[in-house]
């Protein structure tokens, strides 16, 4: 493209025909606007004729890569005397209501009265202005809820403020130590244990006892009734699984309905049926 904006017209419709099978592209597109003024202004584009104009048209289209309505929007812009430049780039947004300074103004309120929610800061913001008559205040007194919140969530708020919540534990029922609830059906067998205490360093016995929980009054009283099968009793030396098991099987078998659950108590649960 150096120089080539001089030709003359007869050169112009030669280098047309001999690179028909030749395309260019430009590479800059502000030198690409400054070449199109340039080249117009060398070939006079104004006292051309129809005919002229169209060679030049098509030249400048072919060494620029440029389209046709390309080409037809720059010289409009030449022949009415505008400068053939590209247009700076501007983002079509709303204007800002609330500068900076509003930001910063409200993350330190927020801080001062521990972040409370969008209607009660909204309240205070007012109260600033109206009562208070804190100039500062003023576009923040006509601060909505939900723009509050998104003012909160700005890089300008986050950068002075930053509220921090702690987890909220969720209480979830995996291995919760409860009795059931049978509602009068049998089934459920309540095991109380009792520890007679420790003499001398020795550990006293444990003596348990199984009743059906559906029962409701004394629980001898029930058991012993013949209903649901006695009240057996066993007092085992220790705790442990392997010593428990051996001395509950023969209780086990003295009820009269299958289990469908077991109910363990303390000492101080184990008199009364709750």
């Amino acid at each position: 493209m150096q120089a080539g904006e001089g030709l003359s017209l007869e050169q112009i419709r030669a280098f047309l025909k001999s690179s028909e099978e030749v395309e260019f592209k430009a590479r800059d597109r502000g030198d690409v606007y400054a070449w199109v003024c340039q080249a117009l202004h060398q070939q006079r584009y104004r006292e051309l004729k129809r005919r002229s104009r169209g060679l030049v048209r098509r030249y400048l289209e072919k060494l620029t890569g440029l389209s046709r309505a390309q080409i037809t929007r720059l010289i409009a812009m030449y022949m009415e005397g505008k400068p053939v430049q590209p247009k700076l780039y501007r983002r079509r947004r709303f204007p800002q209501r609330y500068t900076q300074e509003d930001i910063v103004l409200l993350a330190a309120t927020d801080e001062a009265h521990e972040t409370p929610s969008g209607p009660a800061m909204r309240k205070i913001l007012q109260r600033a202005y109206y009562d208070f008559r804190e100039s500062k205040y003023r576009r923040l007194a006509e601060l909505s809820v939900a723009q509050m919140y998104r003012l909160r969530k700005s890089r300008t708020y986050r950068q002075r403020r930053v509220a921090y919540q702690p987890t909220r534990p969720t209480q979830v029922a995996i291995g919760e130590r409860r009795r059931p609830e049978p509602d009068g059906r049998p089934g459920y067998l309540r095991v109380d244990t009792v520890h007679q205490g420790d003499l001398n360093g020795v550990k006293g016995a444990k003596a348990k006892g199984g009743v059906p929980h559906q029962c409701r009054g004394p629980s001898y009283a029930m058991a012993n009734s013949g209903r649901y099968g006695a009240d057996p009793g066993c007092g085992p030396k220790a705790a442990a699984k392997r010593i428990c098991c051996p001395c509950w099987k023969p209780c086990w078998r003295s009820f009269r309905f299958a289990f469908e659950g077991f109910i363990p108590t303390t000492a101080a649960s184990s008199s009364t049926i709750q």
